[in-house]
């Protein structure tokens, strides 16, 4: 007897019931990676996460954050990093700082020199994780630490993302004209409609003496 299905592709493969199709692995980059983009609205603003992307690499990730989240907003530069290369915090309340309520925990990864991490944290449940600086480290454990004592009192603070320096790929001074939009086409931009001057105008035009 056949193995009948609700999904029929299976009751179209006459399987004998009871037994089931042999699991192959699978392939290698069958799926793309997570990414996390943030990007800058205004020169000198902090860069704030705007959201994942999946992307065979850091370059095509790169492109796909551009596409995905600045086409229509305003935006002056923007970093990638891959997902697993972040290391994120657990999350406390939204009165809470998650610096107090951890341990101190030694070092379990070790190198010999020490290189920048880049510190993001989140103020509050439901915003967005900013970057807050850069601390020098020589591992994950010990940039966390480091942030505690150089950004540790700067009010409550959700989570924290750390993130090696060089895991990021940051757009650069001269790529800032990339975002600039073009004459030709300024109808991406909402302040090219100056819907508030159409409608003061509007009304100047059809303003009507009260009944006396």
């Amino acid at each position: 007897m056949s193995l009948t299905s609700l999904d029929p592709r299976v009751t179209r493969l006459n399987l004998p019931e009871g037994e089931q199709p042999p699991v192959e692995a699978k392939p290698a980059l069958d799926q793309f990676e997570t990414y996390e983009a943030f990007h800058q609205k205004k020169e000198g603003t902090a860069y704030t996460y705007v959201g994942p992307v999946h992307a065979p690499n850091e370059e095509v990730a790169f492109l796909f954050s551009k596409e995905q989240y600045s086409r229509r907003a305003a935006c002056t530069g923007m970093w990638v990093a891959r997902t697993s290369h972040i290391m994120v915090t657990p999350y406390v309340g939204d009165s809470e700082n998650v610096y107090e309520v951890m341990r101190a925990e030694e070092p379990t990864e070790r190198s010999e020199q020490l290189e920048p991490y880049e510190i993001f944290h989140l103020k509050k449940r439901g915003k967005a994780h900013t970057h807050v600086g850069r601390v020098m480290a020589t591992s994950y454990q010990e940039a966390l630490q480091e942030a505690r004592q150089q950004f540790g009192d700067k009010g409550p603070i959700v989570n924290v993302w750390v993130v090696k320096s060089r895991h990021v790929l940051q757009s650069e001074e001269a790529d800032k004209d990339m975002w600039l939009t073009t004459p030709e086409k300024k109808y991406r931009e909402a302040t090219a409609y100056k819907v508030m001057d159409k409608i003061t105008k509007y009304k100047e035009e059809n303003k009507t003496t009260p009944v006396q």
